[in-house]
């Protein structure tokens, strides 16, 4: 059973889809949001989850304040299981669905810079691929901007490109959650 953490929605219950997603941890979510509460990213952000699958992170993200998230997730099966908790949990007004593939969906240019970016992607998801998605960001964060990509342990830290540096590192068991923002020579 997968359950949100805290905040507004904290304590209920999600959907999940039947298969082809993992969700994230309850453990690896409070820890990973202690964190961004630590760096002052989640209340009040704009914030982008990328390969959503059921929502959970970004749901988290709007139970804890988050002012607009974009899940975006391309199997049809989960997007609609998204649809399904944010209309269950009454969020329609904070958090959207798009239907689509990351990799196409970072291509197109934001109405607003995003605060906080998510990418939980498959565990076999190619680096390249993942390059791609990465470098597809940057232009659309702000100064104060952060990525978090969660991979398992025994993948590679992802290749940024030269618009994002890594600042942390955080290990929970067999997942790793990478934290980057954007260089300063980007951010002018």
């Amino acid at each position: 059973m997968t359950r949100i953490v805290a905040g507004s929605v904290g304590g209920r219950v999600l959907q999940v889809p039947r298969t082809g997603t993992r969700p994230t941890s309850e453990r690896v979510r409070e820890a990973l949001f202690s964190r961004l509460e630590h760096l002052d990213v989640v209340d009040g952000a704009r914030v982008l989850d990328l390969y959503a699958g059921s929502g959970a992170l970004g749901i988290e993200a709007a139970s804890r304040g988050a002012a607009h998230v974009t899940l975006v997730e391309a199997a049809r099966d989960a997007a609609d299981v998204c649809r399904r908790n944010v209309t269950t949990l009454e969020l329609a007004g904070t958090v959207h669905v798009v239907a689509e593939k990351a990799e196409r969906f970072v291509l197109r240019a934001p109405t607003a810079p995003w605060d906080l970016v998510l990418i939980d992607p498959p565990y076999d998801l190619a680096e390249p691929d993942l390059g791609g998605v990465l470098a597809g960001i940057g232009p659309a964060l702000p100064a104060h901007g952060v990525v978090v990509v969660e991979r398992a342990s025994r993948t590679p830290e992802p290749t940024w490109p030269p618009t994002l540096a890594r600042f942390d590192r955080r290990a929970y068991g067999d997942t790793v959650m990478w934290f980057a923002e954007l260089v300063e020579s980007a951010q002018s």
